[in-house]
């Protein structure tokens, strides 16, 4: 196994804990589907989330995932910058992957505009 970063992100409807909980959710979810991870093999998340959004810490919400609750987790602000995709959160999450195994980001909702590059 080697140790690899995954990148990904998504938007949310608004700025509520409610929609926020659901896209991070479905983020972590999807991320974690599309790699085969278990909790295990996840060494730590950091979660950014735009200016716009600060109604819950989204670390908070992936530490109630099954198996999550062991994970360093940490949230913080993205840097301002005025065209950036509104109500967003992004991931970053370092995890062991085996040898022959790419890391497959995972962008979602209007965030697949940010890396079209690489959104399936």
């Amino acid at each position: 196994m080697n140790i690899q970063a995954i990148r990904g992100a998504t938007t949310c409807l608004n700025n509520s804990s409610e929609a926020i909980e659901i896209a991070v959710k479905e983020l972590v979810n999807e991320l974690t589907k599309r790699n085969s991870l278990n909790p295990d093999q996840v060494i730590s998340v950091t979660f950014s989330v735009t200016n716009d959004l600060n109604a819950c810490f989204p670390a908070a919400i992936a530490r109630k995932q099954n198996g999550w609750e062991k994970i360093a987790l940490l949230d913080c602000q993205q840097m301002y910058v005025g065209s950036d995709l509104p109500y967003c959160v992004r991931i970053l999450a370092l995890v062991k992957l085996a040898d022959d195994q790419s890391p497959q980001h995972t962008y979602l909702g209007k965030a697949i505009s940010l890396r079209p590059d690489i959104s399936n």
